[in-house]
């Protein structure tokens, strides 16, 4: 130790520290940072849902009206203006099942986009693994989501559908492929945010095109009749959101009993490459997303003090 710093030099930790646990200031598992640090991870989600409620009379309850709200709007104007009810059975589930989808795509998205400049507080005054901030958004989405889920489940035992294996099957790739895709483009555009604000309005745009860019208002039997055979249905095909919700559909809408009665008399209920499509290719694609964002994310990191 040096009189210049006045005695506080911090030194390495010995080599029975570091086999007892302990790392050097700054040192920390990169990618598995939310594994180890699991109780700083609990942390920060407590105060994210703290924060989000604070003041709130309603509280979780939003959970309920947002989607509720966005599934009447909607449902009016496509179902009912529109007609699209009248050649889809059970049309308030198809469209539901969507909604949660894009719902979750987009709350996990958008979140994880500012889960750094959000927390510039705390990111510019003490040491934190950067990689708790967007997994903690990712965990408040989810139990967001939950809400979300139980109304869609419940909608569709009233009409008629019962869980089954391919159910399940279809909701855990489902769900799968979303998260880890999402949190693998949050993971991007927070290392990108940090430095450049613009980045979360452009995320505000994709969230936005992406009810659109997904069979979410309509069957994706319309696009392929538009567009079937090309590179762009192709395209549309390999997009992850559409993968994700066309396995969401199958999960609670195909095999309802009024979709499975009207599907024998049109075979266009019943999406390409069913129960499953190209589940694989979304796998695929998510984990190349993930492994693009973390690599990203960990490369920045260490400037975001200074750039926040």
């Amino acid at each position: 130790m040096s009189a210049a710093d006045g005695g506080r030099t911090a030194r390495l930790p010995t080599r029975s520290e570091q086999a007892a646990g302990w790392r050097a200031p700054g040192q920390d598992a990169g990618w598995l940072n939310p594994i180890r640090e699991r109780f700083l991870l609990r942390l920060l989600v407590r105060k994210e849902l703290r924060v989000r409620y604070r003041g709130s009379a309603l509280g979780m309850l939003w959970s309920y009206v947002k989607p509720a709200v966005q599934f009447v709007v909607f449902y009016i104007a496509l179902g009912i203006f529109l007609q699209l009810s009248r050649d889809t059975p059970a049309y308030a589930v198809y469209l539901f099942s969507g909604i949660v989808v894009i719902n979750l795509f987009g709350e996990v998205f958008g979140n994880a986009t500012r889960s750094i400049s959000g927390n510039a507080a705390l990111v510019s005054k003490i040491y934190l693994p950067g990689e708790l901030f967007p997994w903690a958004s990712m965990i408040v989405a989810l139990v967001h989501f939950l809400p979300q889920l139980l109304v869609l489940v419940v909608g569709a035992l009233l009409f008629g559908w019962l869980p089954s294996l391919t159910a399940a099957v279809a909701f855990v790739l489902g769900i799968v492929i979303l998260v880890v895709f999402t949190l693998g483009l949050g993971m991007l555009t927070a290392a990108l945010n940090a430095a450049f604000r613009d980045v979360e309005n452009f995320v505000d745009l994709i969230v936005m095109v992406a009810t659109w860019l997904s069979p979410v208002l309509y069957r994706i039997s319309m696009v392929q009749d538009a567009i079937g055979g090309t590179l762009w249905w192709w395209l549309y095909r390999l997009n992850p959101l559409t993968i994700v919700v066309e396995l969401f559909h199958v999960a609670f809408w195909r095999y309802g009993p009024e979709v499975v009665e009207a599907a024998a008399h049109d075979p266009s209920l019943a999406a390409p490459g069913e129960p499953f499509g190209l589940w694989w290719a979304g796998m695929l694609i998510a984990v190349v997303t993930f492994v693009v964002g973390t690599v990203v994310f960990e490369r920045s990191k260490r400037r975001f003090a200074q750039e926040l």
